[in-house]
């Protein structure tokens, strides 16, 4: 195998930068579309229920936590398919090809509901395009992610390209989250609001569409990584992980922080305009400041992470994520300007994105390259796909759990509600800590160590 060169690594992150554009919207602004915040000021017609299903439920609760169940379950099926491909082309490539057109067009469609007024109609299409948005997001991200630990070689090696894919990823969360910016501009020049958040969705899926092919086109990934096929069906692939002990550790507290992230990301336009009363344009600003925050700790995550191991400072950050969701819940009730309380949140939370967003993925292709040497079986994408999948239950619990808590009070003077989704976010993290600490590293890495020993390659891990 060849290792990939500096250009290429740097194509093949651009693909997490049009993936994480294209799907931004579909996962952070559901529920804002179809229930937007109660500001008084203009807000989208109502297009489906909002009120409470069987007393504590929502109808877009319900749409938003359905997609993202479907999603985790086909999760673990693309990756045995992936992992078990003989494509001439290569068995990721083969997955992203099929996936990246329909992927970029669901990302609007989602936001396209047929029946103009409120319809039941337009509830059946919610459920329908997020469920097979899912499926094609599922198709290009989960052997995207299989790639990347298979196109890098060492632990080092892993990190980088993971500090790489961490770095576009949150250009395009960043980009993403401009989107009340630049539906405010659309306004400017008299298109309705509905109009320009539409045109907004419709420009990031374009624009991750280009994105997305890029590894395509440029990753020959036979040339590039390991091309041996394995050949477990898919429950059999799925166990097999599982039975790792430290991926299990890992993959609960994932599921455990993705339940906290989804409350916060879904959240913060809330945070904004009722806790704060703050314009709801001022959330991109937040946002763009909260990554660039982030893109500051990226360089010293790498460096502290080879010095003192990926365990010890995912343990500190969840620690940090209990703190800022404290905080949350007295926004507005602190002596500071509402501004200033809102800077606040940002340079906290950028932080322990910064290590979220890198570590992950490190430690899982750690993990997969370890139980590939102890079982003789290469896998990588089963345990991305199986990753993804108790991340995305923990995305569909947060998705179903935040509505839920609005129907508490949503609204300036009554926003219980809201304060309770700060709450639930701090139970859900701390339990996240709580799997993480049993994590082996140590463990992990001196399987890693034994088997570059017997390649004859002398790393330190």
């Amino acid at each position: 195998m060849k290792q990939l060169p500096l250009s290429r690594k740097i194509l093949f992150s651009l693909g997490q930068f049009g993936w994480s554009l294209a799907s931004y919207a579909p996962g952070m602004l559901l529920v804002y579309f179809y229930m937007p915040p109660e500001t008084g000021g203009d807000v989208f017609p109502q297009r489906i229920f909002q009120g409470a299903v069987l007393g504590v439920l929502t109808i877009i609760g319900l749409a938003f936590g359905t997609g993202r169940l479907f999603d985790a379950v086909t999760d673990p099926l693309i990756a045995v398919l992936s992992d078990r491909s003989r494509s001439p082309m290569g068995r990721r490539r083969k997955f992203l090809s099929i996936s990246v057109v329909p992927f970029s067009l669901l990302s609007l469609l989602v936001f396209l509901p047929p029946v103009p007024g409120y319809s039941a109609v337009n509830s059946v299409w919610v459920f329908a395009s997020i469920i097979v948005f899912y499926w094609f997001m599922t198709m290009y991200v989960t052997p995207y992610f299989a790639l990347m630990s298979e196109l890098s070689h060492t632990p080092d090696d892993r990190l980088f390209l993971s500090t790489l894919i961490s770095i576009t990823w949150a250009l395009g969360t960043a980009v993403g989250s401009q989107v009340f910016a630049i539906k405010a501009l659309f306004e400017s020049i008299g298109i309705s609001p509905m109009g320009s958040f539409q045109i907004t969705v419709g420009l990031f899926a374009g624009i991750g569409f280009l994105f997305m092919m890029l590894p395509i086109l440029f990753i020959d990934e036979k040339t590039y990584s390991r091309q041996e096929p394995n050949n477990e069906k898919v429950i059999e692939a799925l166990f097999s992980a599982l039975r790792n002990r430290n991926f299990r550790l890992f993959a609960v507290s994932d599921l455990a922080y993705w339940v906290a992230l989804t409350i916060a990301s879904t959240g913060l336009v809330y945070y904004v305009t009722i806790l704060l009363r703050l314009q709801e344009a001022f959330t991109s600003l937040l946002q763009i400041l909260m990554y660039g925050v982030s893109f500051l700790f990226y360089i010293p995550t790498t460096l502290i992470a080879r010095k003192t191991g990926k365990k010890r400072l995912m343990n500190a950050a969840f620690v940090l994520f209990i703190l800022v969701y404290t905080y949350i819940i007295m926004l507005g009730r602190i002596p500071l300007s509402p501004q200033a309380q809102a800077y606040v949140v940002v340079v906290m939370m950028g932080i322990p994105l910064a290590v979220f967003g890198i570590l992950p993925n490190a430690v899982i292709g750690d993990i997969a390259e370890a139980d590939s040497f102890v079982t003789g079986r290469h896998k990588a994408a089963v345990f991305y796909g199986a990753r993804t999948f108790m991340s995305k239950i923990g995305q569909m619990v947060g998705g179903i759990l935040f509505p839920s808590l609005l129907l508490l009070g949503s609204a300036p003077g009554n926003d219980l509600g809201i304060r309770l989704t700060g709450a639930a976010a701090i139970i859900f993290v701390t339990l996240g800590l709580g799997f993480f600490l049993c994590y082996n590293e140590t463990e992990v890495l001196g399987i890693l160590k034994r088997k570059k020993a017997e390649e004859g390659i002398d790393i330190d891990v």
